[in-house]
């Protein structure tokens, strides 16, 4: 799958691709346009993370490259590959239950808090790719 060499950019089928987890020091690239929005990718080795509009919609730790990645507050689809296990935050609906499906197969269900966020970690291992999908329950 390899890196986002731009930091973020958008793809033909309307989703985005963003992060650099083989960046040594921390890079950000503000202002990004994309269906209407503004997006700010702040990313490293230790650190993605992208928002919209000032807000947070995904961050990893350590550092992550996604593809592919679209959604709305009941579904969340992307691809990620990282230097090994991570952590994932996504800005989903407070108080909500999601279901986190990875690879195809169900890993389960997870509450967001009051505040709307979903925590999640995926297993990898350097240079495979995970594909996830977050439904509402």
């Amino acid at each position: 799958m390899g890196v986002v060499e731009q930091l973020i950019t958008k793809t033909d089928e309307g989703t985005l691709n963003f992060g650099n987890y083989l960046l040594d020091s921390k890079t950000k690239k503000d202002g990004f346009k994309f269906e209407g929005a503004s997006y700010k990718i702040k990313t490293f080795k230790e650190i993605t993370k992208l928002e919209r509009n000032g807000v947070m919609v995904y961050e990893s730790v350590p550092g992550s490259t996604v593809t592919n990645f679209k959604g709305n507050q009941d579904v969340v689809e992307f691809d990620v590959e990282a230097a090994g296990d991570i952590s994932f935050t996504l800005e989903m609906e407070p108080s909500s239950e999601y279901k986190l499906v990875v690879n195809g197969v169900s890993s389960g269900r997870i509450p967001t808090n009051v505040g709307g966020k979903l925590n999640a970690s995926l297993e990898l291992d350097e240079g495979s790719k995970a594909s996830v999908k977050i439904v509402k329950c």
